[in-house]
């Protein structure tokens, strides 16, 4: 793994790299963006980077160092996970026990929090002291996907490095060339942020299995009221699919997207190209504003699902509305 083979986040990557050039890493940074982005892989890689002893400016994944980091057992990198629901202070004071004796080799250290957001507010005022008073050759990394979340003093004190998410259109190649099926790989794109979230997407045996089931249930949406509920009942709160709900509501709204491309003269733009003469036949029986209410509907039923209200519930009276809504 190198910087080279991290796609997209060109400006996250141009600006690490032009700081090791230079030697000018910053004491702490904040590597901010969704999950799937990649920002666990750039940390990895800049500290292998940062060790190397062949490259200045990346790793070459084969030297002594690099291998050290890249299998978890450099002594002078310190990687920090939630412990349960939270990064709790007893870890930050242990973590500001080990940087207190000096580095093994190089002369620097790298402690890596990942979902720093997760840190209690003991945590994070423990962690702002060493952030105060930072210590040569000493960088953190705060790994986070929502950098706002942290205390305004721990975010002044820190470079921020913004992940952004990785159009559809760049990944779908990559995944093709891999060999993934192609229907799966135009669904997966647009419900992740990056390369690797959506790999991780197409390689779920569930999320094939959603995919289906959402395409059976869109159809009975439209055609049949007792055979939708049935399919609530028994393919989805009654299986795998009802522990991934969220990703079938997000691919149901894909569905009525490609309804309103195929309306609007855009079939380029359609998602779900295997069914597309299914979406040609039936995306003029309704207008696109009842294209538009239905979409509506699943998006208030995702809001309600938040809030803890009864899936099976919410699932059979979107349906009921959706069904009206093509009468």
């Amino acid at each position: 793994m190198s910087f080279e083979t991290i796609y997209g986040q060109k400006q996250a990557k141009r600006i690490l790299q032009n700081s090791l050039r230079n030697g000018t890493l910053s004491h702490a940074y904040i590597f901010s963006g969704p999950t799937g982005t990649g920002r666990k892989k750039m940390a990895r890689t800049l500290v292998k980077a940062a060790f190397c002893l062949e490259l200045a400016d990346d790793c070459c994944d084969r030297c002594l160092e690099c291998r050290r980091v890249e299998h978890g057992n450099h002594p002078d990198v310190h990687w920090i996970e939630p412990d349960g629901n939270s990064i709790k202070i007893e870890q930050i004071r242990a973590l500001q026990k080990n940087l207190a004796y000096r580095s093994k080799q190089a002369g620097m250290k790298f402690y890596i929090l990942n979902e720093a957001d997760r840190m209690t507010v003991q945590a994070a005022n423990s962690l702002l002291k060493l952030l105060e008073e930072p210590n040569s050759g000493i960088v953190a990394i705060l790994i986070t996907e929502n950098g706002q979340a942290l205390l305004p003093t721990i975010r002044s004190r820190a470079q921020w490095i913004s992940f952004v998410p990785m159009a559809p259109e760049e990944m779908i190649p990559v995944l093709l060339a891999e060999g993934h099926a192609e229907e799966l790989v135009r669904a997966a794109v647009h419900l992740a942020a990056g390369l690797d979230a959506a790999r991780e997407l197409v390689q779920a045996k569930w999320f094939a299995e959603i995919r289906n089931v959402m395409i059976q249930l869109a159809k009975e949406s439209q055609d049949s009221l007792p055979s939708a509920l049935l399919t609530v009942q028994n393919k989805i709160m009654k299986s795998e699919a009802a522990n991934n709900l969220p990703a079938m509501l997000d691919l149901w709204l894909l569905w009525y997207k490609d309804l309103l491309y195929v309306a609007a003269g855009r079939e380029d733009r359609v998602v779900f190209t295997d069914e597309l003469d299914w979406l040609k036949k039936h995306a003029f029986i309704r207008g696109k504003s009842e294209w538009i209410f239905c979409m509506e509907q699943i998006v208030e039923l995702q809001k309600r699902l938040r809030f803890h209200v009864n899936a099976q519930l919410g699932l059979e009276h979107l349906v009921i509305r959706l069904q009206k809504a093509c009468l």
